[in-house]
């Protein structure tokens, strides 16, 4: 971490953009409470953290210093501890109130608060994670260089996001999204900061008919809903009736089976990557 960065303690909590620890425009505070919530029960939560599982087991090395940017409430990080206890993890997350919920599920993890633009290590980590965040935040290419320079040489950004703009919905506008991601797009992106893509495939591949379906239906309804009813289709799809998730929840163990193959998805509703830093760039 370079000392010249400095933090506002708040909380106990090192935050290095305090002016937007409470309000910002990239994802909705009181959303933290209902994603804790549901996010243990959900197929698709659980899912991705199985996929997520498997690209760090393959790409990012032993005894890792991990950081997750965007951490939310700590589901993901939940898992890489548990998975991979010789990892030094830590998270950050531009929100005080998703910090506060990821304390409770790992009081043992540090945790800072900072606007991802602005990261103030560097050369500090083996991997980076971002997932579901780099569509929130307008200026992600900034982002992007900020995680390469506070990655060590080899060392892996991990990421998954939203895929084709195409498929956009009232879904991303309630989700504050600033746009969805094409393969070409992104893999740009993480070669201009430096990147070099190892991995890059789809995920949510069996249920994407489905997942297409559903967001046609909020296109054509996007003029005749309103926000609040639109904000319960949101939330419906995070916490659906038990027997309809246990049945997307086995379908979607496909996905994971041919990933773990080293199969990469040709299309669906998520994309994963894995882009690493050049083992030779001292930057």
């Amino acid at each position: 971490m370079d000392k010249r960065d400095k933090y506002e303690l708040i909380d106990g909590i090192p935050c290095y953009a305090p002016h937007l620890a409470w309000e910002n425009e990239g994802f909705p505070a009181d959303f933290f409470d209902f994603l804790y919530k549901a996010e243990a029960q959900n197929f698709w939560f659980k899912t991705r953290n199985q996929a997520i599982l498997h690209l760090f087991k393959k790409y990012v090395v032993p005894n890792a210093q991990v950081h997750e940017i965007g951490c939310g409430t700590g589901y993901v990080l939940k898992a890489l501890e548990d998975k991979f206890p010789d990892y030094t993890l830590q998270g950050s997350e531009i929100h005080l109130s998703g910090i506060k919920f990821a304390q409770t599920r790992l009081p043992k993890i540090d945790f800072v608060q900072l606007d991802a633009t602005h990261m103030p290590f560097n050369q500090v980590f083996d991997a980076v994670g971002a997932f579901d965040v780099l569509e929130h935040i307008t200026d992600d290419e900034q982002v992007i260089a900020q995680v390469y320079k506070s990655l060590k040489p080899n060392g892996a950004f991990v990421i998954n996001v939203p895929q084709y703009q195409w498929m956009w919905s009232i879904t991303d506008d309630l989700a504050f999204h600033k746009r969805r991601y094409h393969r070409k797009d992104l893999k740009q992106k993480l070669e201009k900061a430096g990147f070099e893509v190892k991995y890059m495939g789809s995920f949510i591949f069996t249920l994407f008919p489905l997942m297409y379906l559903s967001r046609l239906f909020k296109r054509k309804k996007n003029n005749t809903i309103d926000k609040e009813q639109a904000h319960k289709l949101e939330l419906g799809e995070l916490k659906l009736p038990q027997f309809i998730n246990a049945i997307f929840w086995g379908v979607t163990q496909l996905d994971v089976w041919l990933i773990k193959r080293g199969i990469s998805l040709p299309f669906g509703g998520s994309l994963m990557v894995v882009a690493k830093k050049k083992a030779d760039d001292k930057k």
